[in-house]
């Protein structure tokens, strides 16, 4: 940062003169009078109802939600990050207002800032021009029109043509050694003579938020070597890949308006979407998504944040990154949902309204990565599914937040058919859900050893099979091993005989089970085992619920949800357990066998009440 203001007075107090105060607040945020005064959706500490008061005759403002105050340049100190004369030069450049500095070593090392910018944006036209008339750039036109740039298109986003000469840009600028190192066009080669940054590429021209052009993204031509794209370098003074987004100046406005942004890796994809009506995103240049990236889209009133790329290809460093980033700076990250294989720029152009979609059925960044761990997954069999599932809960405990994962846990338990307590000790740091245990078991005392309710209801099946007949079923159990042990049992009617019937897993289940009969009642142990199932009939049928088209389905998915819940709290309660047992178990039974036999329409409140 440069040091102390040193502007002089009156051209402070003619810049505040000439700026207007709402139409620069209303470049991040939609504002609305109110009165004599604007009201505003402060974009200051990312608020979701209007508290920012702005007072136009004044030339103030005040948030009564975060108690920031001040004039059009502390707005612009605040909103862009800058220092005081950083924000005055800024403004003063808007309103075509010549500066004076009291220092003259600052006004110099500000004059060659601005004067490296100006040397890039006439690199910019420069180029611009090339594209649109040079002979040499004949090649690149026919490319340009062959990915459905037309010269509409070129003009709009400034595309130009590097021509693959050593130094006819720095011919043109005739800038010093310096000033071309340092503005990023150029360097001085061995032979002691200037030379072109770029030469034979496609350039993208890169502004910073303000609109200023600090840099380029140059993509070679087709069978031609040497890297795809090249950007302008990092030495340069006037680009930090870091902080800057391209398209970011030219939808500013749009994210503000919508609250939202949508991030891709290429110019092109940015492009893409912006001719397909989505005039919100914006690409890093050459780099991962930063916090810096994140904090000046924040700044721009972007509370959700739509990753149009593989955002699963960085791994669990990268999700760390984005759990910190939605807490830090209190927003949404989602993923796209692209077709494989495509990115925004291929189907932008292909099919549009494909792209919408996409973006319209986004996914939360930990529901995408869950769904990328299960996807294509083997869940043919209890060994397959139990290592699905520990999969995807190492996925889902990336995340910080308790209250976000487990609700993950129990939805991966539904979707593997394992028993969410199992995979919620397992995520708590508990044992393996596959099973790689020795025939003999764990020993008696360990952490394994505890019984679920699962557990408890099928050593009452070997133990008591008298006191549970009629009352205990297969759709009972959510495990599959548990499920398949049951099974095993009610059909060959003992330990050893069920043993010979079932997979390794069930066997080594039902000798530890055998050798403990346990001390619970048959009623605490049916009581758990209901409150368990009754858990995972409510979710099954609020997901319904969610997706049901007919608002008279999804209020009767609710009201079963309410029975369930009702019934579920009444086994609380030892002189209204027997009662909700009566009921709750002959539904859910029921319940179970209609999912699996996939009729539609599970019962719904009418039919599970008995009164």
């Amino acid at each position: 940062m440069f040091g102390p203001m040193g502007i002089v007075a009156d051209d402070i107090a003619r810049v505040r003169a000439a700026t207007d105060i709402v139409a620069i607040i209303g470049e991040h945020t939609e504002i609305k009078r109110s009165g004599r005064q604007w009201m505003a959706r402060c974009p200051l500490h990312g608020e979701r109802t209007p508290s920012l008061s702005v007072s136009p005759d004044k030339g103030v403002y005040y948030c009564f939600g975060c108690q920031r105050s001040g004039d059009v340049i502390t707005f612009v100190q605040e909103i862009e990050g800058l220092d005081f004369t950083g924000a005055v030069e800024m403004l003063a450049g808007r309103a075509g207002i010549q500066l004076h500095y009291t220092s003259s070593d600052e006004s110099a090392a500000r004059s060659r800032r601005r004067r490296l910018l100006e040397s890039v944006a006439k690199a910019r036209d420069f180029y611009h021009q090339r594209l649109l008339d040079g002979k040499d750039a004949g090649p690149a036109r026919h490319y340009l029109r062959s990915r459905s740039y037309d010269g509409d298109l070129v003009r709009r986003w400034k595309l130009g043509w590097a021509p693959d000469g050593w130094d006819l840009l720095a011919k043109h600028l005739r800038l010093t050694d310096d000033d071309l190192r340092d503005s990023g066009l150029g360097f001085v080669n061995r032979g002691g003579r200037q030379q072109d940054f770029f030469r034979g590429r496609i350039l993208f021209p890169i502004t910073d938020e303000r609109g200023d052009p600090v840099g380029f993204g140059g993509r070679i031509m087709p069978g031609v070597d040497g890297p795809k794209y090249l950007n302008t370098s990092t030495d340069a003074k006037t680009y930090d890949k870091s902080r800057v987004l391209y398209g970011l100046h030219e939808h500013r406005k749009e994210i503000v308006k919508e609250g939202q942004a949508v991030v891709c890796e290429g110019y092109t994809d940015v492009i893409a979407c912006a001719e397909a009506g989505i005039e919100l995103a914006v690409a890093t240049c050459g780099t991962a998504l930063t916090e810096e990236h994140v904090r000046l889209l924040k700044r721009f009133s972007a509370d959700r944040l739509v990753l149009a790329f593989d955002a699963d290809a960085a791994g669990a460093a990268a999700a760390g990154r984005v759990y910190a980033w939605e807490r830090q700076f209190e927003l949404e990250v989602l993923v796209a949902d692209l077709p494989p294989g495509k990115d925004p720029g291929d189907l932008g152009r292909s099919e549009p309204e494909a792209l919408h979609r996409a973006m319209e059925n986004a996914l939360p960044f930990l529901q995408f990565r869950v769904d990328r761990a299960l996807d294509g997954a083997d869940l043919s069999t209890i060994e397959s599914r139990a290592r699905a599932a520990e999969r995807a809960v190492a996925v889902v405990n990336e995340h910080p937040d308790p209250m976000v994962r487990d609700p993950h846990v129990v939805a991966i338990a539904d979707r593997c058919h394992v028993d969410p307590e199992h995979l919620r000790r397992f995520a708590a740091g508990g044992p393996s859900m596959a099973p790689a245990r020795s025939a003999g078991g764990p020993a008696r005392g360990s952490a394994d050893d505890r019984l679920t309710p699962e557990d408890e209801a099928l050593q009452l099946a070997v133990h008591q099979p008298d006191g549970v007949a009629g009352r205990l079923h297969a759709t009972l159990f959510g495990d599959p091993v548990h499920r398949e042990a049951f099974e095993a049992l009610e059909h060959a009617g003992g330990v050893v005989e069920a043993c010979d019937l079932v997979s390794e897993p069930a066997a080594q289940l039902l000798h530890r089970l055998a050798v403990d009969a346990g001390n619970a009642s048959v009623e605490d142990v049916l009581a758990r085992v209901a409150r368990l199932t009754a858990s995972r009939a409510m979710n099954s049928l609020r997901r319904l619920a969610a997706s049901a088209g007919d608002p008279a389905m999804r209020q009767q998915y609710s009201a079963s949800v309410a029975w369930l819940k009702s019934q579920s709290e009444r086994l609380d309660e030892r002189n209204t357990r027997d009662d909700a047992l009566a009921s709750l178990l002959p539904w859910l039974v029921e319940h179970g066998r209609r999912s699996e036999g996939s009729v539609s329409g599970s019962l719904v409140a009418s039919q599970a009440d008995p009164g």
